[in-house]
């Protein structure tokens, strides 16, 4: 499955009101950590395939949301299970933690 661009105007469509589990990553252009982590979430967005969603969002491009949510520190990557936050987690991390926090909230 392909990563999907989520925006201040799509979100609430795209994430909140999506039908399964949806995993955002809220990153920007210039974050080193959100590079590194940016090949991790394309292959968990190519093996979870139809059982979650995978989200990107750019916080420079999208302060509404970014703020929102009060996303200080990036990456942060949220989990989102029926459109309320399941799962937080900031920073980078290898494959098979991420992997492990979306098997434990889907």
């Amino acid at each position: 499955m392909s990563i999907v661009k989520v925006t201040d105007s799509n979100f609430k469509t795209e994430v909140l009101e999506s039908e399964k589990p949806v995993l955002v990553d809220f990153w920007a252009e210039w974050c080193g950590p959100c590079r590194m982590v940016a090949p991790v979430v394309e292959a968990v967005a190519q093996e979870y395939g139809d059982r979650l969603k995978v989200a990107k969002l750019n916080v420079d491009e999208n302060p509404l949301t970014a703020s929102q949510y009060g996303i200080m520190s990036i990456p942060s990557l949220f989990i989102f299970k029926d459109g309320e936050i399941a799962n937080r987690m900031v920073g980078y991390m290898p494959k098979e933690k991420l992997k492990q926090s979306i098997d434990q909230t889907i």
